[in-house]
């Protein structure tokens, strides 16, 4: 699914008005009315429904001010307050106003010190926010007008359905300019919004629903959108075909390599995970000081020990690793790998000698920290990172404040490597430019062991075949939805990463069905 930054969706009403000559008063009748509907929809109280309505001056506020009437027409209590002056207001905005008074309902001025007013729209059954719209780009004053009228319907006792945009949420981005209204829906017109689906908007926004208000639908397929969101179609093209008479090496060879004393459940996460999402081959090299303990645990996979020092491996790994690899797909390094200066000069070494596709996670990101000339030295071979934001701060040298989507995009083309983002819609940024957002997972993943897992279904579906960013946000999907999957049984409170890497199957099952 496309997600539109607020510049494309102003040029995409600009076309649709100046160059093919729909009145802007019809698209915004379109969009009030499919605001009011989803109003009109939501849960209410005994006795006749109450709306509260706070409009800007923009065409947002125009969108408001027209559901406001839609309200009232479906019989709706509905009282409407213009939050700003009247002589800013668009001329569509008026023209909105003049219909709501012709029903007899007036756009009466917000005041927060009004006691009346504060009841209605605390004690309203639902409230619409069509305060900014996509156009905003200022922090919202908390003391403004502006800023109390957002404190009071995230104050209500109502469920705020926001017009186009939640209040505050930077449409592009999903940086939140000042305190952002708190919806549990939004309508949004058109296309969905970048910032609707990332960061802090991304929770701000609630059940996000597209109506389309009339501008025509090959100005919205022309429309090329460099971010989008990850479908079960794609996931489902991610998962390289079985091969009926394929044996062990057909499906593939992952070699993990990480482990340390204290850090032995990773590497194993990872290796069963690989197995879990189809690896023919796994192998495990850890430190020879936990060898043991891997080996008790694995069972499908084949850990092997490694010189180690100080348990942690040591530089004298380096042949051996380069000569088991030799007969792998993927290097899956850095689960549970230590920070030393050793294991940092072994990692650096791996990615610099082998032209194997890598999947980066943990420890061996944070090797490159200081040393980011070793993975702009992997340029034209495969290296897919996974770090959550900690380890990406380390590693990330750009421009700050561009967003977790922008900046992630910046580090994949400055670097020419697949960068996975870890975190609440997790991103995967590819060389290119283009950004996937991910929808699926929930809280159960934030637990240590989660990304190692992660680190084995990425590494499993690339040494299966799959394209590096088919691999990587196919891979994303698939443990969230194995997450998801998991908590139905466990709940969000009580699933473990092991969990997760083995409900891996049902997720898969659910795809293929």
């Amino acid at each position: 699914m496309k997600l539109a930054t607020a510049e494309q969706m102003k040029e995409l009403d600009r076309q649709a008005i100046e160059e093919r000559g729909i009145p802007s008063i019809d698209l915004m009748e379109r969009a009030g009315a499919a605001v009011a509907e989803a109003a009109a929809s939501l849960p209410a109280g005994k006795g006749r429904r109450r709306a509260a309505v706070l409009c800007g001056t923009g065409n947002n506020g125009g969108d408001g001010i027209c559901a406001a009437r839609h309200l009232f027409l479906k019989g709706t209590e509905v009282r409407a307050y213009l939050v700003g002056d009247y002589e800013k207001m668009t001329p569509d905005a008026r023209e909105q106003t003049r219909r709501l008074s012709e029903c007899g309902v007036a756009l009466v001025p917000f005041d927060p010190e009004d006691e009346e007013q504060r009841r209605w729209i605390l004690r309203a059954d639902v409230c619409v926010d069509a305060l900014f719209g996509v156009g905003l780009s200022r922090r919202i004053d908390p003391s403004s007008h502006w800023g109390r009228a957002v404190a009071l319907m995230n104050d209500s006792r109502g469920a705020v359905v926001a017009a186009d945009i939640a209040s505050g949420v930077d449409a592009t981005t999903g940086g939140c300019l000042g305190e952002p209204v708190h919806a549990v829906k939004t309508i949004t017109f058109t296309l969905p919004k970048a910032g609707q689906f990332v960061g802090k908007g991304a929770l701000c926004s609630g059940a996000v629903e597209v109506r389309d208000i009339g501008i025509p639908a090959q100005l919205v397929r022309e429309t090329v959108c460099s971010i989008q969101t990850v479908e079960r179609d794609f996931v489902r093209q991610a998962l390289p075909p079985r091969q009926a008479d394929g044996n062990k090496g057909t499906f593939g060879k992952v070699l993990v390599v990480g482990g340390a004393v204290g850090y032995t459940g990773a590497p194993y996460l990872t290796a069963l995970a690989a197995v879990r999402s189809g690896c023919g081959l796994v192998s495990l090299g850890v430190p020879e000081i936990i060898w043991p303990v891997e080996a008790a645990k694995c069972i499908s996979a084949m850990p092997f020990p490694l010189p180690d020092k100080d348990g942690m491996l040591s530089e004298k790994a380096l042949q051996k690793i380069l000569d088991k690899l030799e007969d792998c797909q993927v290097l899956a390094l850095g689960p549970g790998l230590g920070r030393s200066q050793r294991t940092g000069r072994l990692a650096r070494e791996l990615l610099a000698q082998t032209d194997k596709p890598v999947v980066l996670d943990a420890d061996g990101i944070n090797a490159l920290a200081g040393h980011i000339d070793v993975l702009n030295g992997r340029r034209g071979r495969v290296t897919i990172l996974t770090p959550h934001d900690g380890e990406f701060a380390r590693i990330y040298d750009g421009p700050e404040a561009l967003g977790r989507a922008e900046e992630a995009r910046t580090f994949a083309r400055a670097h020419g490597c697949v960068l996975v983002r870890k975190g609440h819609r997790t991103l995967t940024a590819v060389p290119e430019g283009n950004v996937l957002v991910n929808t699926t997972g929930n809280s159960g993943l934030a637990k240590g062991g989660s990304g190692d897992v992660l680190t084995g279904v990425i590494a499993s579906l690339l040494a299966q075949g799959a394209a590096p960013v088919q691999a990587a946000a196919g891979g994303v999907w698939l443990h969230g939805r194995a997450g998801e999957l998991a908590a139905e049984r466990e709940t969000e409170y009580g699933v473990t990463p092991a969990d997760v890497a083995r409900t891996i199957p049902v997720a898969i099952r659910e795809i293929l069905g």
